[in-house]
């Protein structure tokens, strides 16, 4: 009598295999969304009452200029607000953001301008915020992505809810680019006036702020005609921006 012999069937493993996979991949992105969610706000928090010691992009010139054999040079020195002319904070939200005590991180009607005259090719002017280009010089690096302007986002509205207006300025006055490895009002006061941030006067003021689109290749200072009609525009807004008060 034959014996038949039958082979025992494997269980095949490819869809289990595959479905540990996924589930490892989903523990470990739930996990890095819970670090990053809770590192960001811990950051905020922190530089709530700590003064920010640098920026993403102070890193970053250093590394340029090394690169290109220039002297890696950074002056940045942080004052409290008390310390800033109101009249720097008046020529800045004049040139940079005329909604600025208004707005909840997003100047959208300013957004839609910059959009449509991205589309007819024209130069994008008064798209952000100075609540976004803080979020942007203190938490992220420079550049064009949906990525970093996610992230631009999500940090602007933290530091609206959690900061306010106010530290938003003093933080933005002290962290922002003012001339080629110059950050902040101090740093720039001395370097463009031989003075300190708190004596500036209305076209010293509207002096800085005129070479923010630009700092590393304009001058505050001995400007061109370009920037002298830029210092005369933004002085007689800041006579309708009136004193700042948070």
């Amino acid at each position: 009598m034959a014996t038949k012999i039958t082979a025992k069937k494997q269980k095949p493993t490819v869809k289990k295999q595959s479905g540990s996979f996924m589930s490892k991949l989903k523990r470990f992105l739930f996990k890095a969304a819970l670090w990053f969610f809770g590192g960001s706000i811990f950051l905020v928090l922190l530089f709530k009452f700590v003064p920010v010691p640098f920026t993403p992009l102070m890193v970053i010139r250093v590394i340029e200029n090394k690169l290109d054999g220039k002297e890696a040079y950074l002056n940045h020195d942080w004052v409290p607000i008390e310390d800033i002319s109101n009249n720097l904070q008046k020529a800045v939200v004049a040139s940079e953001d005329g909604t600025f005590l208004k707005h909840n991180g997003f100047d959208f009607d300013a957004m839609q301008k910059a959009f449509k005259n991205n589309e007819r090719g024209r130069r994008i002017k008064g798209g952000s915020t100075i609540s976004q280009q803080t979020a942007k010089n203190v938490f992220l690096w420079h550049g064009r992505s949906y990525l970093r302007k996610g992230l631009e986002a999500y940090f602007t509205v933290l530091i609206e809810f959690i900061w306010g207006k106010e530290r938003i300025m003093e933080v933005y006055l002290n962290s922002i680019e003012m001339g080629d490895g110059i950050y902040g009002a101090q740093a720039a006061t001395e370097y463009w006036y031989r003075k300190g941030a708190s004596s500036l006067t209305p076209i010293q003021a509207a002096g800085i702020a005129a070479i923010l689109p630009n700092p590393r290749k304009y001058k505050a200072t001995s400007s061109s005609s370009y920037i002298n009609n830029r210092k005369t525009k933004i002085m007689r807004v800041m006579r309708q921006v009136g004193k700042i008060n948070y």
